[in-house]
Parts: structure tokens; C-alpha cells; sequence
């Protein structure tokens, strides 16, 4: 079991009666020296207790108490600056972190980065069933998800820094078929939100925009002797909610804070939309710029089709689901946000997680099990750095450490795949005009490059297990063949030699049927997917 802690037992003792109402700085001194800390959210201040953080990261600072704690946190929590896991990013306070993604606090990568403390980097999908499998008692899980990547132990074993020198994760072979075994997780502190609790302590989560995994983390924490601490935004009087509205009962719950400011994202207090409480009207969302990320947005859904179930990632693909808005086919597609929503519209920037009218809303481990299990028909994510054979980096790229989030459960067992990026980075200026590409001026950095020494997503491994693969810029539209990358389209405007081969150290596959990208993605004017999918 990964646990560091061997303080039990500091939580309340079975209780009756009223579950006990704390201050954020007096709910923090339940959190002894020491302990495995568990924090629900994801990035743009969704389900994350805010108030809860600042207040461990403040006692530290005047106490030096607690110390020497191991966080656990399944996605990226901040606002990619000084929110999130930022504030409690202090040497000391931490030693040790498992995250799913890192970049929305970029305190905390540094703190990886320059060898401070121990880190680890796990997949969003593993961590979030993990706290399931450890609430049910078991050692922990086995899971296909993270072979040939940088989690297999033949390559870091999902270590970030050279600090970090233990093997968590194990390879195994079960009746000839390779297993990666990731252990069980134990909390002794669990930092979780809601939106309302009743005197009981029994927790619901109307005003959330999603559920992600509080329910699993607080049965984890509660079953391995732990502590469950819960910032809500009200306190309303026992029994008076409904039963079926009820996420956390209360018996799972040591503490709650109030907080009535207590924000629903960074961005918004109540946005009805994103609760779910109202409907949007379809249009209604304002169209994007015709800029690169939009000509890719758009050539990314053209992979699409009418009833698919699709994957929305974080990055330059969250504009898929406002372009098919745009077309009018949103209805025709079910997206779906790794953090449990399905259908509507997800939402863009550091409050992506959120989405705008969604039709269901799952428990985040319940929505993995259907993505590791194939059922994603197609899958729209990004990429940093890409390499000849196929592989994609997400997770660590000019000495930065960004983390993977749920990009390896979608990528590896999504039917199709669909990269989206632009062709540079860093100071990349593109212009279109009359239905043609032009690059004014190149990023400095190529993101296409021969080699990848970090692999978060295997395109050898595709290639053999012949998934279908597609790797989508503004200029240029790859395919992986068995050879590697397969150029297949160019945009109108842009030069074979100069703005593409010239800009490769390796020679590409040329498709001997090379087309130009479809001429309506450079201008202002609809798509017409809606009648060329023969949707009226």
C-alpha cells in the first residue's frame, strides 16, 4: 500500500448526533504530521475546497505544522498560477505527491522539477478507481492502462524527478497478457466540497458541476480510519433534502466548513447552465474566431459522425464542442468530459470539466470504467510533442511538468483517435485569408520532432493493435500507417517544401494520393455539417 502515515484514529468517534460545524483554520488541525491527504477538484476551482487549502497552507506557515504530507489528487486542481494545489506547493508541508495532472498548479511542478520532493504521475482514470478498489479493501487494481507509456515500469514507472526512486507500479502477466498493477491507496485526511449540508452532516452537490470522485474518496478515507473534512457553501436542517439527492452520507463525514461565498468555478458563483438546472439554447453559445486553433477545431470534428460518443480533452481540442455548436450537430454527437458529464456543451479554458447543459452527470470512476473498457467511438485530444512513429508527449516538455490527466485512459482505448495541435509553438502567427493559410511568422519551438524520450501515448502499440489514429495542425493532416506518420493533407496556401518537410529533422510518409485541406475550414462562413450529415 502506498501510505506514509502511521498516525490512526483522528477522526471523531462514532457520533449520533449533530455533525461538528468548524472553522477552515480549526478543521486543518485534524490533519496530523504526516499524513496521506486526499483533495477532491479539478482545475478552474471545480469541487475543490478552496478554503480548506488556504487554511493548511496558512497554519503552516505560522506553525510549521503539519508536515511531511503525502497529497493525492486525481486531476489538476488551479488556475495554471497561484490557485489550486499552489498555495500548499511549500517544502516541508509536502513531501511526497501522486497526482493525475500538475500543470493547473505549477508551484507544485516546480516542486517536482527541481527535486524537492517525491512525485509521481498516474493516470486520472487509475488514481479515481483506486480510491474506489481501496474504500472496497483491496490491495489495489490491475489495469492495461499505462503499458508502453512513461507509467510502465519498463520505462519511469511513472516517476517525475530523480528524487523519486520507488516502484509503485509493478508489471504482470495473467494467462500470457501483460497487467499493470498499481497499489492500493490509503487516506488518513480526506479534503473534499459540496454544495449543502444538513445538520447531520449528510452531503448534497446541486449547485456542482460535476460529482468527480468525492463519494469514492471519502469511503477510502473513512474505511482506512481516516478523517473526512467537507466545505459546503450552506447548512440546512436534518433530513430535510431529498434522499436520492444525497452524494456523501453522513456517517462518512467528520467536519464540515461553512462557506456561503464558497464560488462554483474561478469563474462563476451559480451558472444554472453548468448545474444542470437549465437548458441553454442551442446557438445560443457565441461563435469562435476564425483563427488556427478554430481551423483545427474544425477539421477535428470533421473526424466525427452522426451518433458517435466522444471525448472532449483539455487544450486547443475543447473547441470541438463550440464549433459543432456553431454547425448546429451538437445534438447529433454525445460528448463527454473525462470528470463525469455527458452530452451538452463542454466548457473551454481552466474551468474545462465543466459543461453547459449536460444531459447525465457520472461519478468520475464510473465514467473511466466505460472508457478503459472501449466504449469512446472517438476522442478529440491535444498534443505537445509528437514524434515519427506516432508517440505523443503531454506530460513533460521543456523541463516542465505537466502531468497527463485522463489523456492515456482516452488515448489508448478510444476506437479513433484525434490529436489536435498547431504545427509550432511559441510565437506561431498564422493568416487566413480568401480560403487560404499563410504562416506570417514560426514558433520557435517543433513540436514534431524524430524521437520522443517521454511517451505519453505509444504509436507503435496502435499501429500494431491497428487503431486508427489521426494527427490534425492548421497546415497539415497526419495519419499513422504501420511506417509511422503519413502526411495526407495539406492546407491551401502553404508550401510542401518550406512550411512543412523543411521543418521536419526526418522524412515523413507522403501519401500518393496528398489532398488539400477542405477549402471551407479557412473561411468565416458554416461548415455545413448539418447537411452533409443529413441532419435536416
Amino acid at each position: 500500500m502506498v501510505h506514509t502515515s502511521t498516525t490512526k484514529g483522528t477522526g471523531f468517534a462514532k457520533r449520533t448526533g449533530p455533525v461538528p460545524v468548524l472553522t477552515a483554520e480549526e478543521a486543518v488541525l485534524l490533519v496530523p504530521d504526516g499524513a496521506t491527504v486526499a483533495f477532491s477538484g479539478a482545475g478552474g476551482g471545480i469541487v475543490e475546497a478552496t478554503a480548506v487549502i488556504e487554511a493548511l497552507a496558512e497554519r503552516y506557515r505560522k506553525e510549521q505544522k503539519p508536515s511531511g504530507l503525502t497529497y493525492l489528487h486525481t486531476t489538476g486542481l488551479g488556475d495554471r498560477a497561484d490557485r489550486g494545489m499552489s498555495p500548499i506547493a511549500i517544502p516541508g508541508l509536502c513531501a511526497k505527491a501522486i497526482g493525475g495532472h500538475w500543470g493547473q498548479s505549477p508551484r507544485m511542478s516546480e516542486l517536482a522539477e527541481t527535486n524537492q520532493i517525491e512525485a509521481y504521475c498516474f493516470p486520472q482514470g487509475v488514481i479515481t478507481q483506486l480510491f474506489r478498489s481501496t474504500a472496497a479493501g483491496h490491495p489495489g487494481i490491475l489495469s492495461h492502462v499505462g503499458l508502453g507509456s512513461f507509467i510502465d515500469p519498463r520505462q519511469q514507472g511513472g516517476k517525475l524527478n530523480a528524487r523519486t526512486t520507488k516502484d509503485l507500479v509493478r508489471l504482470m502477466e495473467i494467462d500470457g497478457q501483460e497487467w499493470l498493477f498499481y497499489p492500493g491507496i490509503k487516506p488518513d485526511v480526506a479534503i473534499i466540497r459540496g454544495t449543502t449540508a444538513d445538520a447531520d452532516g449528510y452531503i448534497t452537490m446541486e449547485d456542482e458541476p460535476t460529482f468527480l470522485d468525492v463519494l469514492s474518496i471519502a469511503q477510502a478515507t473513512k474505511n482506512s480510519g481516516g478523517t473526512v473534512i467537507v466545505q459546503v457553501q450552506r447548512m440546512v436542517q436534518a433530513r430535510s433534502q431529498h434522499p436520492k439527492s444525497i452524494k456523501i452520507p453522513g456517517f462518512l463525514v467528520d467536519a464540515v466548513v461553512v462557506v456561503p461565498e464558497q464560488m462554483q468555478t474561478y469563474e462563476t458563483a451559480s451558472n444554472r447552465y453548468m448545474s444542470g438546472d437549465m437548458l441553454a439554447v442551442q446557438g445560443g453559445i457565441e461563435p469562435l474566431p476564425l483563427t488556427e486553433r478554430k481551423i483545427i477545431a474544425r477539421r477535428a470534428l470533421m473526424e466525427a459522425f452522426p451518433g458517435a460518443v466522444a471525448n472532449l480533452g483539455v487544450g486547443i481540442s475543447d473547441g470541438v464542442g463550440y464549433v459543432a455548436d456553431e454547425e448546429g450537430v451538437g445534438d447529433a454527437l454525445t460528448f463527454t468530459v473525462e470528470l463525469g458529464p455527458i452530452g451538452g456543451t463542454p466548457a473551454k479554458g481552466i474551468i474545462f470539466g465543466a459543461t453547459i447543459s449536460p444531459r447525465a452527470v457520472l461519478d468520475q470512476p464510473y465514467q473511466f470504467d466505460f472508457y478503459d473498457g472501449g466504449g469512446l467511438d472517438v476522442s478529440f485530444l491535444s498534443f505537445a510533442e509528437m514524434d515519427r512513429t506516432g508517440n505523443v508527449n503531454v506530460h513533460k516538455f521543456n523541463g516542465k511538468i505537466m502531468g497527463v490527466g485522463g489523456f492515456i485512459d482516452i488515448a489508448q482505448n478510444s476506437k479513433k483517435v484525434v490529436f489536435s495541435g498547431t504545427f509550432t509553438a511559441g510565437g506561431l502567427e498564422a493568416v487566413i485569408a480568401d480560403g487560404q493559410l499563410r504562416i506570417a511568422k514560426e514558433g520557435r519551438f517543433r513540436k514534431i520532432v524524430p524521437a520522443l524520450a517521454d511517451i505519453s501515448f505509444n504509436g507503435g502499440d496502435a499501429a500494431l493493435r491497428g487503431k486508427e489514429v489521426v494527427f490534425i495542425t492548421e497546415r497539415a493532416v497526419f495519419r499513422l500507417t504501420d511506417r509511422g506518420l503519413m502526411l495526407c493533407e495539406i492546407a491551401p496556401g502553404i508550401e510542401l517544401q518550406r512550411d512543412i518537410l523543411d521543418l521536419l529533422d526526418f522524412e515523413p510518409v507522403i501519401s500518393p494520393d496528398l489532398q488539400l485541406m477542405d477549402g471551407r475550414l479557412f473561411r468565416e462562413e458554416p461548415l455545413g455539417l448539418k447537411q452533409q450529415w443529413s441532419l435536416g
